[in-house]
C-alpha cells in the first residue's frame, strides 16, 4: 500500500485518492499531488508595472507623480524607495520613503529598480 501525504490546509492523516486528485475528508479539500509541488497557496504574487515579480527587500522607482494626502508635495517621477514589504490589500506595498515618512504604494505606479 503506497503512503499518501497529509491534506495541506488540515494536515489530517485520512487522505484517499479519487482519480487522479487527493481528498481530506475532514475539511473536504481536494488538491492534485502533481500540482502543489510546483503551486504554494501561501505565496503573495505582487508585479510592478512592466509585469516583474516583485519580492520583500527589493527596490523600486515611482513612475508618475503620487498626490499624498496631508503632504504639500506629492512623491516625484523617479524616487527611489528602497527594502520595500509586500502586503495584501489594495496597496501591496509597504515602506518608508526619505522625507515622507512610512507610506503604502500600489504596485502599479512602481518599476523594479
Amino acid at each position: 500500500m503506497s503512503e499518501l501525504p497529509n491534506c495541506p490546509k488540515c494536515e489530517s492523516a485520512y487522505t484517499y485518492e479519487d482519480g487522479s486528485m487527493l481528498v481530506c475528508p475532514e475539511c473536504g479539500h481536494e488538491w492534485n499531488p502533481a500540482e502543489a509541488a510546483t503551486a504554494d497557496e501561501d505565496t503573495l504574487i505582487v508585479k510592478d508595472s512592466n509585469g516583474n515579480l516583485l519580492a520583500d527587500g527589493d527596490t523600486v522607482t515611482v513612475i508618475k507623480d503620487l498626490k499624498v494626502k496631508g503632504a504639500s508635495n506629492p512623491l516625484k517621477v523617479g524616487t527611489r524607495v528602497k527594502n520595500i514589504r509586500l502586503v495584501e490589500g489594495d496597496h501591496n506595498i509597504d515602506c518608508k520613503i526619505d522625507g515622507f515618512g512610512a507610506m503604502k504604494l500600489k504596485s502599479e505606479f512602481v518599476k523594479k529598480a
